[in-house]
């Protein structure tokens, strides 16, 4: 198979009566591509940005459509976006709860295996370790030093310049992971319990300095819920396929 890395050769290009069948596409931008009679039997198609803009289907404009359908499969995804203490905190026991049913259901022997290039459960529950250091710990509490040497970076971390000698390079065992993960999902549970519409409302600093965003407190707690549920329906969707 052909690799394309880190190319802009396909910028503003046009395919006619080409084959992409079978074709991979990961963490590539495909924003504003046009594609009209194609066939699209099995396009499986995931991008957690999809709910900042629109995709458009025979014309009808999807987005709303799934963001409603995972609402209705998750049960209080829906209180990501809520804008109080009580609907956020509401909202961080409903996705505790569903994490809690993923994790106690899955057998031993998938916790470290997954699928093609996604990551493993044992691996998705120490990136939800870094999310937390990043938005509580970092964002919001501002500690110096707010990671987990066990945390999960996200992929392509290092050729950004990211400090990787924070992490250790031995990999956790799960016993660990399960230890560390309750520290801090405890400890958004503590910060939330306490959570004001005043505190919520203070603005931060973007930990990845990515843009000029300040985020609000209230912000960076959506994040870390968009992340909990978002990592959940993947790692559902893989250990289905696991089966």
């Amino acid at each position: 198979m052909t690799t394309y890395s880190g190319t802009k050769e396909f910028e503003g290009a046009a395919f006619t009566r080409a084959s992409f069948k079978g074709a991979t596409l990961r963490s590539c931008d495909v924003s504003g591509v046009t594609m009209r009679s194609v066939e699209v039997d099995g396009l499986d198609i995931d991008s957690h940005d999809l709910f900042f803009g629109s995709l458009f289907v025979n014309g009808v404009d999807v987005v709303p459509l799934v963001d409603a359908e995972l609402n209705r499969q998750f049960p209080g995804r829906e209180l990501q976006k809520a804008q109080t203490p009580e609907g956020l905190r509401e909202g961080w026991v409903a996705v505790q709860d569903a994490w809690q049913t993923t994790v106690a259901g899955t057998p031993p022997e998938l916790v470290d295996a997954h699928v093609e290039d996604e990551w493993s459960l044992a691996q998705t529950l120490r990136h939800l370790i870094l999310a937390t250091d990043t938005w509580l710990r970092g964002a919001i509490l501002r500690i110096e030093h707010p990671f987990h040497e066990i945390g999960q970076i996200f992929t392509g971390a290092e050729q950004m310049g990211f400090d990787m000698s924070i992490f250790r390079a031995d990999p956790p065992s799960y016993d660990e992971i399960l230890a560390v993960r309750a520290e801090r999902q405890q400890m958004v549970t503590d910060f939330l319990a306490a959570a004001t519409p005043e505190l919520l409302a203070e603005e931060r600093a973007n930990p990845w300095d990515g843009d000029d965003w300040r985020p609000t407190v209230g912000d960076c707690l959506r994040v870390i819920l968009e992340e909990e549920w978002a990592h959940l329906r993947y790692i559902r969707r893989d250990l289905a396929r696991l089966g």
